[in-house]
């Protein structure tokens, strides 16, 4: 694939510690972007979980970009607008916003407590909110940019067992693709992305969706947004993106190389998940021949 030159942008991006934030933000220093890492995570000495939010700032300047580490709880609105004007003041200018933080709880409505339902409201909807809101005055300033979330297609009115979490990740898409109609005379180009099978993160092994043969590599997503980023955004905008779709117009014809374990056929299960037509679409032919 030909890679995008990203040579001067900067991007802010939410959820950096470890997983699929973490894999964006290297992939995109690799391609010579700015890097604002943001997450709560700044210390992992006492975690089983390794990852903080300046230990990604440093993997970015390793690959020659600038980085800079914010701790952020995009919960609160006050730390989300002093991490932005932080950003800004920084870099000058900040032309990519990548909405990648998010709560997880697969449970059905019995079995989920309101708290939970709060939190991942919160953290994946109104956390997408507050961060794009907060950044909409500096992207109308500078005269364009991206506002990209790692959500799904909204495509169901329903999903039983994972109602919360369902809500909460089409409601991050719900917000970031109404920005397009809000902002079509801005050059912001406002769209989603999302993976057609399980990744290989904390999240889908605490829960057990499904098995490592189920799962393909945080680096295909990441690939993906690179994809998106060649674009213009003026004219790429209001799109909900599969990110086999975004690869396989790119010239990807196996995606094999993606794959947890070698020799293994994934299943669409993030596809599904949130459309449970999915299967009869002509997309699932296209990405999972050969």
């Amino acid at each position: 694939m030909e890679e995008p030159d990203l040579e001067g942008s900067t991007a802010f991006i939410t959820g950096t510690t470890r997983g699929i934030g973490k894999e964006i933000a290297l992939a995109l220093a690799e391609n010579g972007c700015n890097i604002v890492s943001t997450g709560k995570t700044v210390d992992d000495s006492e975690s089983d979980l390794e990852g903080t939010i300046h230990k990604t700032a440093e993997a970015c300047r390793e690959k020659g970009v600038e980085a800079h580490a914010i701790q952020l709880d995009v919960r609160d609105p006050e730390n989300v607008h002093s991490s932005v004007e932080e950003a800004i003041d920084e870099f000058g200018e900040v032309d990519t916003v990548i909405n990648n933080a998010s709560a997880i709880q697969i449970a059905n409505v019995k079995q989920l407590p309101a708290d939970r339902f709060d939190l991942m409201t919160e953290v994946n909807v109104r956390g997408t909110y507050l961060v794009n809101r907060a950044f909409l005055p500096h992207l109308k300033e500078i005269g364009g940019g991206w506002i990209l979330s790692n959500s799904p297609p909204v495509n169901t009115d329903r999903s039983p067992g994972k109602a919360a979490y369902a809500w909460s990740k089409m409601g991050m898409s719900f917000v970031t693709l109404s920005l397009d109609g809000e902002l079509a005379r801005h050059d912001i180009g406002c769209n989603t992305f999302w993976p057609l099978t399980a990744i290989d993160t904390r999240a889908t092994r605490y829960f057990g969706l499904g098995t490592e043969d189920d799962w393909r590599e945080p680096r295909i997503v990441a690939d993906a947004v690179l994809e998106i980023l060649k674009r213009d955004p003026a004219e790429c905008s209001g799109n909900s993106f599969y990110t086999e779709e975004l690869l396989r117009e790119a010239g990807v014809e196996d995606f094999s190389e993606y794959n947890v374990v070698e020799g293994s056929d994934p299943d669409p299960m993030s596809a599904v998940m949130f459309d449970p037509d999915f299967e009869s679409e002509d997309v699932i032919r296209d990405s999972f021949d050969g």
